[in-house]
């Protein structure tokens, strides 16, 4: 537990969630949905209430923020990152959330649901929270832990350090974005402004995780030409793209490179969204691995499926495209073992375990560390994201701003390895 301090993170992450910040991944504007900088402008102003004096945000839903450092030594500048919206799987309107004091591992009926129930036989690391307190949404909402327990997490942090001067750091950036649900939380970020050297992001799971990889991923359109007919008159002339795209899913591997059937490592082909008429179709796929090299093995047997189905229905045409969205964070990571080592090193010293293991997804951090800033990802405690069921224990967050402090401490004493 830290010291000198009465822990305000259950009462943010409530407060940060009734703030409706889900983004739209249809919107052609930035940040996809205004609402976003509601949160913006309210974490800005609670950070100038704390006494952090350079605080602000910008026409896109940025918030930039400084803690000057304290330290006599030259150090690098630290970032700590998380996002403001939320997924648009699930609602984020209305969210009630709810504090359960003191679970005791029963199942959790969600009020406004009764179909919405937490157990432990789902959800079996909710046993480690017996005895701790635990928040829900009320059942017909996601809660919103992703990722503002992280934003929770960050502003008790950087609330815990203004009150307690002794602790030595170097300069610490505080960075919250929009838009990471949808695959653009960095696409207007100012790298200048925020002028940080290292960075870590506040999006991960359970206590004592860590990540340093995520996949490497790109994304594949393709557009089905086929020929229109009256179907009344239509023998020997229609060519319906519907079904031709429909052969093309129907061929896909559904024992191997589907995301329904790997787990670890393994990369996937997963058809992401349909959308057409009989004349003509598009399909949209996610392709993930954590190599970045077998991508083009896996869009290779896409094309190919592709080339196979337009074939056999002569008349047809298609374009098939693929679009970088980002890549594994370990390729930069890994020039820069400190970064890794160091949060290591600060779990340990709060006796809390290193639990290293790749994510199956991307943060904002896979951008980051390819535009010049490394970047890993640190637990908030966040369950069951994206659903109504999603849940956060309070502890965990509560010891994330612990590893926060501690990570700080250990970047002013050892500072940047030559």
């Amino acid at each position: 537990m830290l010291a000198n301090y009465t822990s305000k993170v259950a009462e943010r992450l409530m407060r940060y969630v009734q703030i409706d910040t889900q983004s739209d991944p249809e919107s052609v504007t930035f940040p996809s949905s205004a609402k976003q900088k509601d949160l913006s402008r309210l974490l800005a102003a609670e950070l100038l209430a704390m006494g952090v004096a350079d605080a602000t945000t910008d026409d896109y839903g940025y918030v930039y923020a400084t803690l000057p450092s304290n330290s006599s030594k030259q150090l690098p500048v630290i970032c700590f990152c998380s996002h403001i919206d939320t997924a648009p799987d699930c609602s984020g309107t209305n969210v009630k959330p709810i504090l359960h004091k003191n679970y005791q591992g029963n199942d959790l009926v969600l009020p406004d649901d009764a179909t919405q129930v937490l157990s432990t036989l789902k959800y079996p690391y909710l046993k480690q929270h017996i005895g701790n307190d635990i928040i829900t949404a009320s059942g017909l909402t996601l809660l919103g832990a992703d990722d503002k327990a992280g934003v929770a997490i960050i502003m008790d942090f950087a609330q815990y350090l203004i009150l307690n001067p002794s602790i030595k750091h170097g300069t610490i950036k505080i960075l919250f974005t929009p838009d990471e649900e949808v695959g653009a939380g960095t696409n207007q970020l100012d790298l200048k402004k925020l002028s940080a050297d290292f960075a870590y992001t506040l999006d991960g799971g359970k206590l004592g995780s860590f990540e340093d990889e995520t996949f490497s991923a790109d994304g594949v359109t393709i557009h089905i030409q086929g020929i229109i007919a009256h179907p009344g008159d239509a023998k020997g002339k229609l060519i319906n793209a519907l079904k031709i795209a429909g052969e093309i899913l129907a061929k896909l591997p559904k024992n191997h490179r589907s995301p329904e059937t790997t787990e670890g490592r393994e990369g996937f082909i997963h058809p992401l969204k349909i959308d057409g008429l009989a004349e003509r179709a598009t399909l949209e796929f996610l392709i993930r691995d954590f190599n970045t090299n077998l991508l083009a093995e896996h869009e290779a047997v896409l094309l190919a499926i592709t080339e196979e189905v337009i074939s056999a229905n002569p008349g047809a045409s298609f374009k098939f495209s693929v679009q970088e969205q980002y890549r594994n964070m370990k390729e930069i990571l890994a020039q820069h073992p400190f970064v890794v080592d160091y949060a290591r090193e600060a779990y340990q010293r709060i006796g809390l375990p290193f639990i290293n293991e790749p994510i199956r997804g991307g943060t904002d951090g896979s951008r980051l560390s390819f535009m010049g800033l490394p970047c890993a990802n640190i637990f908030t405690g966040m369950q069951a994201i994206h659903s109504k069921q999603e849940w956060v224990g309070v502890s965990d967050m509560e010891k994330a701003v612990e590893a926060l402090v501690e990570l700080v401490k250990v970047w002013e004493e050892k500072g940047q390895p030559v």
